[in-house]
């Protein structure tokens, strides 16, 4: 009897009996590929559960009995991670080509193996000698880390399996392959059996496992995104090549919270974590000047501050360009259908240009204030009062809507000696008498209170 071919998307891990130009479940063009089943069966090994064993939810581990993290003493990489990384957890790391990942990785292999841990550190893109003289750049010769070049998966845990380390790292998942998955390195089929059999490894044996995955020209990790399912934690490593910072993402962490961001800073000696990221992303910003305005935003778990830049230019094109560059293009024609609609400044025949410096990307609807205050002042070529900070969402109606963490924020602008600020009518502020808090209720009372008009 001939084997049976089964079709899944690549995008959403979605299976069909046969081929189709667009996938029903995400909608997705051209990403249904073919793919064959497992040429051998399952070996049967399970995670220590017998068939139709139950275990009482009260003979669990309570909650002041958490998992015992390891802290790497990166700051940055912790806080991200949760507070450490977890015994027996799979982390996958994603992020665009050269933008630093091994060298990340690596460094924090060398920060758990000072700690204590025993690390392996696989590599199938590089040989160990390669790897080695990256170690040596960096200035992590000393490290206790091993290393091995290969890309074959039953070799791969054959030896972690006889090592028993504490933490693995396989960069990256696109190169594993196993012998049993009749496909190509890279296919669908190969990168979600690896994945599938490292997690199971990882759980199984109480070794934790951080995985590398390469990123799609969509900026999403290549492969099914069942992968991103397997996995306990999905980071993304962020940054632009004409900055110097990256930015370490959360996306999901079942061991803490989401959208959790670690910034670091490339040198020639590697990454150097930067505590102070708001003071980072404001250090070359001078006078007020039109079209800039500081938005106090929430990152995770930690307040961060940035400018939002506009530019507004009368447009030669019959249809005016709308250019957005670290945030929600959508919200953006919002933004400007609102100001036309309710508070009468219209933008028709000019072209909008909106970019968070510093290559931040911002996407909590915080920012509408912050971005329309920075399209009025460029509009209007009026810089904003020096040392202000806005934030605020706006409906639809041009209502201002309080945001969450206002206390935060306020705290971080302060600390950075910002003295004046702009939000909604019914934020929870507290308490400052060494900053003055202006609160408006629509976006009618703030154009004119700030800028005269409207």
């Amino acid at each position: 009897m001939a084997k049976t071919l089964s079709f899944t998307c690549t995008s959403c891990g979605a299976g069909y009996g046969k081929w189709s130009g667009r996938c029903d479940a995400c909608g997705a063009w051209n990403t249904i590929a073919e793919e064959k089943p497992l040429a051998a069966p399952s070996s049967g090994r399970s995670l220590g559960m017998k068939r139709g064993a139950k275990v009482p939810l009260m003979d669990l581990a309570t909650p002041e009995d958490p998992p015992e993290r390891t802290r790497s003493r990166v700051d940055e990489l912790d806080r991200v991670l949760g507070g450490g990384l977890v015994p027996a957890s799979a982390t996958l790391v994603g992020g665009d080509p050269g933008i630093g990942k091994s060298t990340l990785l690596l460094q924090a292999a060398a920060a758990f193996a000072r700690r204590g841990l025993d690390v392996i550190y696989i590599s199938g893109e590089e040989a160990t000698a390669q790897v080695r003289m990256r170690a040596q750049r960096l200035g992590l010769a000393d490290a206790n880390v091993k290393l091995a070049s290969d890309t074959n998966l039953r070799d791969i845990l054959t030896t972690v399996e006889a090592e028993n380390p504490a933490l693995v790292v396989i960069d990256s998942i696109q190169t594993m392959w196993l012998d049993t998955v009749d496909s190509a390195p890279g296919s669908v089929a190969q990168v979600r059996a690896a994945a599938h059999e490292l997690v199971s490894f990882a759980k199984r044996k109480g070794i934790s496992v951080v995985l590398v995955g390469h990123v799609t020209k969509e900026g999403q990790i290549a492969g099914p995104r069942v992968v991103e399912h397997m996995v306990d934690t999905v980071l993304y490593f962020e940054g632009e090549r004409g900055h110097q910072f990256r930015i370490l993402r959360a996306v999901k962490n079942r061991f803490g919270p989401a959208d959790e961001i670690g910034v670091f800073e490339m040198t020639g000696a590697g990454l150097a974590q930067v505590g102070n990221p708001s003071a980072l992303f404001l250090s070359d910003r001078g006078e007020p000047v039109p079209g800039a305005a500081v938005f106090a935003g929430i990152e995770g778990t930690r307040p961060v501050l940035c400018e939002m830049q506009a530019l507004v230019a009368p447009s030669p094109l019959g249809q005016p360009r709308r250019s957005v560059v670290g945030w929600d293009s959508g919200r953006l024609g919002m933004v400007l259908a609102v100001l036309e609609a309710r508070c009468g400044i219209p933008f028709t025949g000019l072209d909008v240009y909106l970019n968070v410096a510093g290559g931040l990307r911002v996407s909590e609807p915080a920012a509408d204030l912050a971005v329309a205050a920075a399209l009025l002042s460029a509009r209007e070529d009026t810089a904003l009062p020096p040392h202000t900070v806005v934030f605020g969402e706006i409906s639809l109606s041009s209502a201002l809507r309080p945001v969450a963490q206002t206390e935060n924020r306020l705290k971080e602008a302060r600390k950075l000696g910002f003295s004046n600020a702009i939000l909604p009518a019914g934020s929870k502020t507290g308490v400052s008498a060494d900053m003055a808090v202006k609160e408006l209720a629509d976006l009618t009372a703030f154009v004119g209170d700030v800028f005269g008009a409207g």
